[in-house]
C-alpha cells in the first residue's frame, strides 16, 4: 500500500453492485471503489440502507487489507483516499464466493443440524456461485473449472491462500 503515489483523476462509473460502485482512472490498470451505504440481505430480495454503512465498511476493509499485506497476502488495495474511496488495482472478478468456516454457524449449522459456536477440528473452505436469481448455490472445484469460472490454478490458489 504506496503512500507516495500520485492519484489518478476519476473518471466514469464502470459497475454499480449492491454496496460498491466502481470509477474508472486516468490509470488503466486503477479504479476507485466507493462504499455505499445501502444494505441488502437474502440476496438482495431485502433492501434498504443503513446511515454511514460505506464509511464503516470502508474502514473495516482498510483493517483487513493492511492485516492481509502484513501476513504476506496481496490485495488489490493501493490507498484508501478518503472515508468511503479507496484507489484499487483493477482485477477480474470470478463469480465465486469464498468461504472459510473455523466455527459451526449460519447455513452449516442449519444444513447438518449441529449447534451454533461449536469449533471444527479443521476448517472447511466452501464455494459458492455468486448469482442472487440462483440464491448463490453451493459449487465444487470441479464446477468452477467446468464452467469456465476459473481455471484449476486460480482454484488451487484460492485455496491456498484462504488456508493461510
Amino acid at each position: 500500500m504506496a503512500d507516495n503515489i500520485n492519484i489518478p483523476e476519476k473518471g466514469e462509473q464502470l459497475y454499480e453492485g449492491k454496496a460498491k460502485l466502481i470509477f474508472a482512472t486516468s490509470d488503466p490498470k486503477l479504479v476507485i471503489q466507493y462504499f455505499k451505504d445501502d444494505a441488502s440481505a437474502f440476496n438482495a430480495k431485502k433492501k434498504g440502507s443503513i446511515a454511514d454503512k460505506g464509511i464503516i465498511n470502508n474502514a473495516f476493509s482498510t483493517k483487513i487489507f493492511h492485516y492481509l499485506e502484513e501476513h504476506g497476502i496481496k490485495t488489490h488495495l493501493v490507498k484508501t483516499l478518503n472515508e468511503r474511496e479507496q484507489l484499487v488495482r483493477k482485477v477480474d472478478i470470478l463469480p465465486v464466493e469464498v468461504v472459510m468456516r473455523n466455527i459451526v454457524a449460519g447455513s452449516l449449522a442449519k444444513k447438518l443440524g449441529k449447534e451454533e459456536g461449536e469449533l471444527l477440528t479443521h476448517p472447511i473452505l466452501e464455494f459458492y456461485y455468486k448469482d442472487d436469481d440462483l440464491d448463490d448455490p453451493m459449487i465444487n472445484s470441479d464446477y468452477i473449472t467446468a464452467f469456465g469460472f476459473g481455471t484449476k490454478e486460480d482454484v488451487e490458489h484460492i485455496s491456498a491462500e484462504a488456508k493461510r
